[in-house]
């Protein structure tokens, strides 16, 4: 058998790139589990070149739980790192690697349980989930949450293992990503007067995100179990013009909002889209040759699970870990609740190294993952 080190050094051997094709991976884990006798499911998506993989073990008809987790990392410049980023170096306790801690280290948790968890008589299932394209907004878990029932009764429980430091996360933030195109009229800087400047609608624009994020900061609503406890607005990418002599005819930004729970992500992002709207019809009654339009990046819920759901004490006994009421970042979680699933976020290592040059995670740290899964078959054990 593979031990779990073995395990995440094969993994982050495979460049699983976000956007890119992850048949390697998944073929990689289909026959890990075809040899310790776990049948999995390949479910494509709509790509034509990514897929998810489903594997149950125990029995899939009555309800148990899921172990989700994501195949894709960020893509890793050469900049920063110290060694080859697809190539995990050992160095002391530390494991170095892109996606080590984000998240093939719980992957590799999950796959180093799987001779024991075949060995067990499970009452209930465990069942693999392992979804593609989740760092460019969840993208592949959507399909395969939409396939749950026919693979499996309805779940009681989903453990989504990012890298909480094992301290099972109740909360996260909704998040939406939007991309904004601003299109004027290009003209001779000389005679501005005979063009119109999209960098400089853009930039009505931009404004109307900071102006509408510090409102938010000063009128809430608020939750105190966020930091900052508010829902946030940014802008993060901003491309337009060509030269300082020609006015630009188009201008594009990205924004981003982030929503405590109770709070509809989009709906961050309407202010602004109402607010385009009428600059444009304004310009356009003046004869100016403007327009806005916009396309969402990444769309995903918050999560909010209840103090006193049993999932919430199940972790927290498996995980030998007090509860975190909430964090910032966002998972996969909130859409295998908003499917029904009650989820929490709990897996080992820190997300502060992840999308990082010369991210790791440590021994000790898989040591624990494969530790909570253990305490979990014997949770689900007859």
């Amino acid at each position: 058998m593979k031990s779990v080190e073995e395990l995440l050094a094969d993994l982050v051997g495979i460049p699983s790139v976000c956007r890119t094709p992850n048949g390697a991976i998944i073929d990689y884990v289909r026959s890990y589990l075809a040899e310790h006798g776990v049948p999995a499911v390949v479910l494509p998506g709509p790509e034509g070149d990514r897929a998810n993989l489903f594997a149950t073990i125990g029995p899939a008809d009555v309800p148990g739980i899921v172990l989700s987790a994501h195949l894709d990392v960020v893509p890793a410049a050469p900049e920063g790192w110290t060694g080859d980023p697809f190539a995990l170096r050992r160095d002391g306790d530390r494991l170095f690697g892109r996606g080590a801690v984000d998240m093939k280290g719980f992957v590799a948790c999950i796959l180093a349980s799987v001779p024991a968890l075949v060995a067990a008589r499970l009452a209930r299932p465990v069942h693999i989930a392992l979804s593609y394209d989740e760092e460019v907004g969840c993208v592949g878990v959507r399909h395969l949450i939409e396939r749950l029932p026919q693979l499996c009764a309805p779940p009681s429980g989903c453990i989504v293992g990012e890298p909480t430091g094992l301290r099972p996360v109740l909360r996260h933030k909704g998040k939406v990503a939007q991309r904004v195109r601003v299109r004027g009229r290009a003209g001779h800087s000389s005679r501005p007067d005979l063009a119109d400047n999209a960098i400089h609608l853009a930039a009505e624009l931009m404004l109307k995100v900071r102006d509408e994020a510090r409102r938010i900061e000063a009128e809430g609503p608020f939750d105190d179990r966020f930091a900052p406890p508010v829902s946030t607005l940014q802008v993060g990418v901003v491309s337009g013009g060509t030269g300082v002599n020609i006015v630009p005819a188009e201008c594009v930004f990205d924004l981003e909002a982030r929503a405590i729970p109770g709070t509809d992500p989009a709906g961050l992002w309407r202010p602004i889209a109402r607010f385009a709207e009428d600059r444009v019809a304004a310009l356009q009654a003046e004869g100016r040759s403007v327009a806005v339009d916009s396309e969402t990046l990444s769309l995903y819920p918050a999560l909010d699970l209840a103090d006193d759901q049993p999932l919430a004490a199940l972790a927290e006994a498996i995980a030998q870990q007090k509860r975190q009421a909430a964090v910032s970042f966002g998972t996969e979680a909130g859409l295998y609740q908003q499917a029904g699933v009650p989820t929490i976020v709990c897996g080992p290592g820190d997300i502060d190294r992840a999308h990082k040059p010369d991210e790791f995670i440590t021994r000790a740290e898989l040591a624990s993952g494969v530790a909570m899964l253990g305490r979990l078959l014997s949770h689900l054990s007859l």
